[in-house]
């Protein structure tokens, strides 16, 4: 795959963006911009900020198989692609038993979801899928270009690029809150994502695979968890807890952005990382 992802991608969710906030997601040196929480299948949003910027790549983080026809992306896929060719990278996931009625057989579905994809001429060097135990990371080194895993430490990362080996995209997202006080940011990170989501039991098993404990995952999860999930403090520490899953083998490091303005987060850790670098 010959996309340019960038070293930081910023996570935003479709009421959290707009065309303008992409364009400044892109001139803070971000190389992706990813769109979460299961964007429809006609991609009209992605398009919109792509005609909006000039190099960002935007993502999918994740078009979700039990709500989006895959032959419906797949037509989106090549309108985008056609539209702006190398900008475009195409994130799937199988989505939660908690939320979906027809949840079932996630591996055996998601296989079936990628045959259709592929079937429809959706490069497989062109999706991603989110993978977080040891078969979906197999599937995603088998069938993509590799994986974008979430609610994920460091330690994760460096399993998942032991799984899935060299020359596969590895890709996760972890949480970033610009707080100095440390019990304010455990208490707003539990009161959201990812202290939110620790009862959703992909996560939790993901977890309790890294030596998580049920103590931890109790109550919107423990101090040591919440820490290992949420970088927090001020810019230049959580930059520096970012980089660590790059230190673990990630290829890009995807922000989600805690707080009243994710916009300005994730502005406040693009100065930091760049600071940071530069020295």
């Amino acid at each position: 795959m010959n996309i340019d992802l960038g070293l930081f991608g910023a996570h935003l969710r479709e009421h959290e963006v707009t065309p303008e906030g992409a364009a400044e997601v892109e001139r803070a040196g971000y190389g992706t911009l990813w769109l979460d929480a299961s964007p429809p299948a006609d991609l009209a949003l992605a398009e919109q900020l792509l005609d909006a910027t000039t190099r960002l790549v935007v993502g999918t983080s994740v078009v979700n198989v039990w709500t989006a026809d895959a032959d419906t992306v797949a037509a989106s896929y090549h309108r985008i692609e056609a539209k702006h060719p190398g900008r475009f990278l195409l994130g799937i996931g199988i989505g939660h038993r908690e939320v979906h009625a027809e949840w079932a057989s996630p591996h055996d579905t998601l296989v079936s979801y990628l045959d259709r994809l592929d079937r429809a001429g959706v490069p497989a060097g062109q999706v991603v899928v989110a993978a977080l135990g040891p078969r979906m990371l197999r599937l995603a080194r088998d069938r993509t270009a590799g994986t974008i895993p979430c609610m994920v430490p460091a330690e994760h990362t460096r399993r998942a690029r032991s799984a899935i080996g060299a020359g596969k995209l590895l890709l996760p997202g972890h949480f970033a809150l610009i707080e100095p006080d440390a019990e304010r940011a455990r208490a707003i990170a539990r009161s959201a994502p990812p202290g939110t989501a620790l009862a959703v039991t992909n996560y939790a098993n993901s977890l309790r695979r890294l030596g998580y404990t049920d103590d931890d995952l109790a109550h919107a999860g423990s101090d040591r968890l919440i820490d290992a999930l949420v970088a927090h403090g001020d810019p230049a520490t959580v930059a520096t807890r970012l980089l660590t899953h790059r230190d673990a083998g990630a290829d890009q490091v995807g922000v989600y952005p805690l707080g009243d303005d994710p916009i300005a987060t994730l502005l406040s850790v693009a100065e930091a990382v760049h600071a940071a670098e530069a020295g």
